[in-house]
């Protein structure tokens, strides 16, 4: 029996108890798909499922701005990160959102027509060099910022774990590559994304009441405790992990990145038999994609379970995240509602 899991076998959604269940419970009357692979995935480390689901879901889902928007925003993110999954996904999303010249023009690997599309999947690719974007004017009114920010940092780090942890199969036998197909997923999917969903529902799910400080650019929005609930949740996955020099040549090497994917040669990255944590966070968190079973095996000891390895992918994808975060360049003045 195949199975989309790389490196981890997650329990069946079906045996969650407690928040993971309800969790669960909520993605599927929210986003429509009672057992998404990118969120099972995470259950290994349920501290880390609940704020996923929760920046995706006040962002993308009930954040705002257009569905149509912010679905070819995260499509520009996952072209950016090199994510076939996720393209894939978004795809048929927008397929859903009831775009459908856009999405078979998109699969085809053509530009949307309309100019605002086609500046916004840019502004989504762009996202992915630290301190490349400029703070005005957004391809998308200002207000929406939070919304349009949020998911893109969100699938940031999910684009990251899908690569790690995921096979590249959207479907099984890669049959979302059939125009047939992909139609029919996104209008089976078309009820639930195009129903109104109040903001803010996510954020009991969380562990922390108070997860830390929101970001400004979330301006008040759930949004931002979202964020901060996974900035907290993913950082703190190196504890007994890394040590402190091995955290070093994570964020010196982060600090550093400009965007770019790393040439075939890893030249940089530490020798997976020196520094095999090490390797493996900064592989999450620059190239995922070319994680193989040689550094997930020479990390791997008796003790890491995989809590343990979900807990250091995410440490690493999140790693880049806050990189691509803290160098927005925003505006002066903070967003104001009307």
């Amino acid at each position: 029996m195949t199975t989309p899991f790389r490196y981890t076998e997650p329990l069946p959604p079906k045996a969650a108890t407690g928040r993971t269940a309800e969790v669960y419970e909520q993605i599927a009357r929210d986003f429509g798909i009672s057992e998404p692979v990118t969120f099972v995935v995470l259950s290994s480390a349920p501290e880390l499922l609940a704020p996923t689901w929760a920046l995706m879901r006040e962002s993308l889902i009930a954040g705002p701005g257009s569905r149509t928007g912010k679905e070819l925003a995260a499509l520009g993110v996952s072209l950016a990160n090199q994510c076939p999954f996720c393209v894939d996904a978004h795809t048929v999303l927008l397929h859903a959102t009831g775009d459908h010249a856009l999405a078979e023009r998109l699969a085809r690997g053509e530009q949307p027509e309309n100019e605002e599309h086609a500046r916004v999947l840019a502004w989504g690719r762009h996202t992915r060099v630290p301190g490349g974007l400029a703070a005005e004017p957004y391809p998308f009114p200002r207000e929406h910022a939070p919304g349009y920010l949020g998911t893109a940092l969100a699938f940031h780090f999910i684009n990251r774990i899908v690569s790690a942890l995921l096979t590249e199969n959207l479907l099984p036998g890669n049959a979302q590559r059939f125009r047939a197909v992909r139609s029919l997923a996104g209008r089976t999917l078309g009820r639930t994304v195009r129903r109104p969903t109040r903001p803010g529902e996510a954020l009991a799910l969380l562990d922390h009441p108070d997860p830390g400080e929101a970001p400004a650019w979330a301006d008040g929005t759930p949004v931002g405790p979202a964020y901060a609930a996974l900035l907290r949740a993913a950082l703190a996955g190196s504890a007994g992990l890394l040590d402190a020099d091995d955290q070093d040549v994570v964020e010196q090497t982060l600090w550093d990145w400009d965007g770019a994917h790393p040439l075939i040669a890893l030249d940089g990255f530490p020798d997976r038999r020196e520094r095999p944590g090490a390797r493996l966070a900064l592989l999450a968190a620059l190239a995922p994609y070319r994680i193989t079973d040689e550094d997930v095996a020479a990390w791997r000891r008796p003790e890491h379970t995989d809590h343990c390895l979900v807990r250091l992918v995410a440490y690493g994808a999140f790693a880049a995240v806050d990189r691509i975060e803290s160098a927005l360049n925003l505006p002066a003045e903070p967003i104001s509602r009307t």
